[in-house]
C-alpha cells in the first residue's frame, strides 16, 4: 500500500524531507479520554491488548486527534514473555506483576521459544486491522522490548528501582542469563518479522532498563542481542532506543539499523558526534516539558530542531508521555514542530 504520509520511513533512511516527522512514545494511551473511554468499558489492560479490533482503535486514535506523522501498535513489550511462558498481571497504579519469576535452571525449563502466529497472533491481527483502516495515511510502528529489559521483568517479577534479582544474576549466574537471553532474543526475531509480515512499516526495539547496567555488563549482556535484533531485521527501518545508554553510543553507530533513539538526559551534540552522520537520531524532549506553558513548550521545542538540524531527525520526546499530559500541550508540541521544521528544510 502506497503511503500518504512517509516522512517517518525517508527520515530514518537518510532521505531529504520537506519537514521532520513527529510522533511520541505512548502517545496511544492515558492522555486521551477516548482511549479512556474504551479501556474503562473492558475487564483491565490485557483485554485491550488481545483484541485486534480495540487495539486497532486505540492505535489510530492519536493520528486523528493529535495529527502525529505515524501510528505505533497498542500493545506492550511484555506480551513476549507471556507468550514464552511467563505469565504477567496488569496491576491498576503499580504496574506489571510475574506471579512466577525466572531464577533457575527448573524455571528455565518451563519457558518456550513462542511461535508468533501461535502465541501473538492478537497483535500480529491488530496489526493488519490496523494498517487496514489506516488506509495508507501514515506509517505503522511494530515494537518488541530488547531482550536484557525482558529478562529484567522475568527475573525480578515487577518493576523496581535496583532489578537487584536480576543484575544479580549476571553476576552469579551468567551462563543461566545468557540461555534465557537466547530465548528471549530468538522469541523476538520472530515476533519482529512476523510484525513486518503483517504490515509494520518500522520496528522500534525498546531497552527501557538499559540505564542500570554499568557498560561492561551492557556490552556482555545486551547489546550484543540487540544487535541480533537488528541484524534480522532488515527489509524495514529498525530504531534502537536505549534509555539511560548514554555510555553506549558509540557501540550503537556500529548496529545494523537506521535511527538512535535519545532520551532527556542526552547531550544532542555530543550524541550525534559519537553516533557519527550515518544514523538518523530520534527525540529527545524531557517530557515534563509538556507540562509548562504553551509559550515555553514552542520555545523549546525549535530550540531542540535547531539543535537536530532540518534532516536526519525524527522528533519525539525522551520518554513516553505521562498519562496527566494535557492533550492540548502536545498538540501544541506536534505542530510546533511541523510548522517551524517546513521553515528551516524548505
Amino acid at each position: 500500500m502506497q503511503l500518504k504520509n512517509d516522512l517517518l520511513i525517508r527520515a530514518a533512511k537518510g532521505e531529504v524531507v520537506e519537514r521532520t516527522p513527529v510522533w511520541l512514545m505512548r502517545q496511544a494511551g492515558r492522555i486521551l479520554p477516548e482511549y479512556r473511554a474504551v479501556r474503562n468499558s473492558l475487564s483491565g489492560f490485557k483485554e485491550l491488548v488481545e483484541t485486534p479490533e480495540l487495539a486497532a482503535e486505540v492505535t489510530i486514535q492519536p493520528v486523528d486527534i493529535l495529527d502525529v506523522d505515524a501510528a505505533i501498535i497498542f500493545s506492550d513489550i511484555l506480551v513476549v514473555p507471556e507468550a514464552m511462558g511467563c505469565t504477567y498481571e496488569m496491576v491498576e497504579k503499580r504496574g506489571p506483576l510475574f506471579p512466577n519469576t525466572v531464577r533457575t535452571e527448573a524455571d528455565l525449563k518451563k519457558l518456550r521459544v513462542a511461535d508468533p502466529h501461535e502465541h501473538l497472533g492478537y497483535v500480529l491481527e491488530a496489526i493488519r486491522v490496523t494498517k487496514r483502516a489506516l488506509n495508507g495515511r501514515v506509517p505503522l510502528i511494530g515494537f518488541a522490548g530488547a531482550p536484557w529489559t525482558i529478562l529484567a521483568y522475568m527475573v525480578e517479577g515487577s518493576g523496581s528501582k535496583t532489578f537487584s534479582h536480576a543484575r544479580g544474576m549476571l553476576y552469579t549466574n551468567p551462563k543461566l542469563a545468557h540461555q534465557l537471553l537466547r530465548m528471549i532474543t530468538d522469541t523476538t526475531i520472530a515476533y519482529l518479522k512476523a510484525q513486518v509480515e503483517a504490515g509494520a512499516n518500522l520496528i522500534q526495539v525498546f531497552d527501557s532498563w538499559a540505564g542500570i547496567l554499568s557498560p561492561a555488563h551492557y556490552r556482555e549482556f545486551a547489546l550484543p542481542y540487540i544487535s541480533e535484533i537488528c541484524n534480522a531485521i532488515r527489509n524495514v527501518p529498525v530504531t534502537v532506543f536505549a534509555k539511560g545508554a548514554f555510555f553506549a553510543l558509540e557501540d550503537f553507530s556500529k548496529l545494523n539499523c537506521e535511527t538512535i533513539g535519545l532520551d532527556w538526559n542526552m547531550e544532542i551534540g555530543k550524541a550525534r558526534e559519537q553516533v557519527g552522520p550515518n544514523k538518523t537520531l530520534q527525540g529527545n524532549m524531557d517530557p515534563c516539558l509538556l507540562y509548562s506553558s504553551f509559550e515555553t513548550i514552542q520555545e523549546e521545542t525549535i530550540k531542540m530542531l535547531k539543535e537536530f538540524g532540518p534532516q536526519r531527525h525524527i522528533a519525539n520526546l525522551g520518554h513516553g508521555v505521562y498519562p496527566d499530559t494535557d492533550p492540548e500541550k502536545v498538540k501544541c508540541f506536534v505542530q510546533t514542530v511541523k510548522e517551524y521544521s517546513a521553515t528551516i528544510n524548505s
